[in-house]
């Protein structure tokens, strides 16, 4: 062959294992997730075989040539581009190809060059299917391979065979005049009667483990008790870490206080700097904690079993099935979510996903939740088990979900669309987890947070730190140190300001400042806070938990009551905190309408709860 670039191309079904041969091929960490619905734009990925360079190009998995949603469109328009593809690999689930090969069989219908490679060979002879690969080739008239994508297993020859072999565009398979669904499912009948045999009908253990977990109760009891022990894990395992991080800090701090000369830059760094991004970092190893659990949940397929248990639930309030895999990962992040609504093909079922998606707590609230919980609620265990701390995380959870449901109704009767629109998934069995895959997730999604909230942070914290370290006085500026309180300071001067539209929530000066400061980003509130509350107390290293529960008001009641600490946290559960989604709203839906009301009404419903929450329990 020639030494130009190739152009080789990844289709299939979805939950085929593209993702996974991609990663194999060009040693990119794609996500790779045992949900459909993963890949929801083509990625790109460089290799080569000697002195061939090969460029890989992975769609999103597709059931058909007829594109409907996004992401379909975006698999399919890629063999139409100038230039064409050299030839296409289509991976093909070997135990169930049937449904594998209807795609296929439109694909080899437009005489589009290509190469068959069988996948989860492993689980198609578990089921007691044999599959004569001589006699499947010689049918097709093309090349077929065997790989498991999951280990690696015969991608090293496959990698060598691209860079080598023509591959041929006229088939014994397929009619350019063949257009119906019957006559394809016909001749791919007829192929698999000549190439496949069933030796024996063994049922598979996600069969059994399915009749729990997709019963019409019990599966959502267990996704529930999953769900309490993810949160369980969060409080009890991440204590430690976090316990060593606000240490560590602590040091830190108190060792630049001892190097560092007197003035505003050592003030800058201790009170601002540090004790805002030492604020946040302290929350990353429970961040991680729940990412860990929701990779795991993902990769051993456990959550296209809650995908497809709240499928008819989510019809009657204006969503699908498909809808769940983004709601679900809102609790991860909104933008991201937000951005897989594409595989969604029916608009209005789309649209109220991403109006609503924002409302599940997503990993940016986890900070705030657990800071306020720790102030309030007792680390005590119900029925000897359960850790009140979790069961109350749990319960924001829920209220977050709960939101998002009604949310959804609301938005059903507003927006208007009547074409129907239907929900088909395929249920992968349940694998072992791929350890290496989930860790790197996890740190891959750790340290991402870390970079994108430290920004923020550092910015909002040097900021913040000027605002309430000098103030106004007879129209001169004049340093914090020559004032006897926080309060006299530009910061304070702005809180009081806003202090009598949110007083009714039972949030004082010092909560507005960080009310709008994390209107930035969720997580901001703990930076603020820390920074606030550091300034206001220099010398003292003290966890920042335990100086907003000494803070008292001026009838020497503590400003963090249970019903302010429960008002907040319901504004936080609420409250459209997050610039980054409203501009991935803006980019998904081409106007700013959906962004602005999106804004008005989650702010609006905030408002709302936390007060009726704060005089409930005040």
């Amino acid at each position: 062959m020639g030494k130009g670039k190739l152009k080789i191309v990844l289709a299939g079904n979805p939950n085929c294992g593209k993702s996974s041969l991609f990663n194999q091929l060009t040693g990119l960490k794609q996500k790779i997730t045992n949900v459909p619905g993963t890949t929801i734009e083509n990625k790109v990925g460089l290799f080569a075989v000697g002195e061939q360079k090969i460029e890989l190009i992975d769609t999103p998995g597709t059931y058909s040539f007829n594109p409907k949603s996004l992401d379909e469109k975006e698999a399919v328009k890629v063999f139409f581009e100038d230039p064409a593809p050299d030839t296409i690999l289509y991976i093909a689930d070997a135990a169930n190809l049937k449904r594998n090969l209807f795609y296929f069989s439109q694909l080899a219908q437009h005489k589009l060059p290509m190469v068959l490679v069988l996948n989860m060979l492993d689980i198609a002879d578990f089921k007691g299917l044999e599959i004569d690969i001589d006699r499947l080739q010689k049918e097709l008239g093309i090349r077929v391979y065997k790989i498991n994508a999951r280990t690696g297993e015969g991608t090293s020859e496959l990698k060598s065979v691209l860079a080598q072999e023509q591959f041929v565009s006229h088939y014994a398979f397929g009619s350019e005049d063949d257009h119906t669904h019957e006559t394809h499912y016909d001749a791919i009948s007829k192929l698999l009667n000549k190439t496949t045999i069933l030796k024996s009908k063994r049922e598979l253990v996600s069969n059994k483990i399915d009749a729990y977990a997709t019963h019409p109760i019990l599966g959502y009891l267990m996704f529930l008790a999953v769900l309490l022990i993810i949160f369980q894990s969060v409080f009890a395992l991440a204590s430690y870490p976090m316990d060593w991080i606000e240490q560590g800090f602590s040091i830190f701090s108190e060792f630049l206080s001892g190097v560092l000369p007197d003035g505003w830059l050592k003030k800058l760094f201790i009170n601002g700097i540090v004790a805002g991004v030492a604020g946040v970092v302290i929350f990353v190893p429970q961040i991680a904690i729940l990412f860990f659990f929701m990779g795991l949940l993902e990769d051993t397929g456990y959550m296209a079993r809650v995908s497809f248990i709240m499928d008819k639930m989510l019809r009657g309030i204006g969503l699908s099935g498909k809808s769940v895999v983004p709601l679900l990962s809102g609790a991860a992040c909104a933008i991201p979510a937000i951005m897989s609504t594409r595989n969604i093909e029916n608009w209005k079922d789309r649209l109220i996903t991403i109006m609503v998606t924002p409302l599940m707590s997503c990993s940016a609230r986890l900070p705030v939740y657990t800071l306020l919980i720790s102030m309030a609620i007792p680390s005590t265990l119900i029925a000897g088990f359960i850790n009140l701390q979790a069961l109350v995380m749990l319960a924001m959870y829920v209220l977050g979900t709960v939101a998002s449901l009604v949310a959804a109704v609301v938005f059903k009767w507003i927006i208007k669309h009547d074409i129907p629109s239907y929900f088909i998934m395929e249920l992968p069995i349940y694998h072992a987890p791929r350890w290496k895959n989930i860790w790197m997730n996890c740190w891959q999604k750790s340290l991402s947070f870390v970079k994108e909230a430290g920004k923020v942070i550092l910015i909002v914290s040097v900021v913040l730190w000027f605002l309430a370290s000098y103030g106004p006085k007879d129209n001169e500026t004049f340093s914090i140190q020559d004032s006897p309180t926080l309060e006299h300071s530009y910061a304070g001067h702005f809180g009081k300001v806003i202090e009598p539209s949110i007083k009714p929530l039972g949030f004082n000066w010092k909560i507005g400042i960080a009310l709008i400061t994390s209107f930035a980003a969720r997580e901001v509130f703990v930076g603020t806070m820390s920074t606030i509350y550091s300034v206001d107390d220099e010398e003292n290293f003290e966890q920042i938990r335990e100086k907003m529960n000494k803070d008292t008001l001026a009838n020497g009641e503590p400003v963090y009551s249970l019903a302010v600490v429960l008002s907040l946290m319901v504004f936080y559960a609420f409250a459209m905190q997050c610039m980054s989604t409203l501009a991935v709203v803006y980019k998904e839906t081409k106007s700013w309408k959906w962004p602005a009301i999106q804004f008005v009404y989650m702010t609006a419903l905030a408002y709302v709860s936390s007060w009726v929450v704060f005089n409930v329990f005040g």
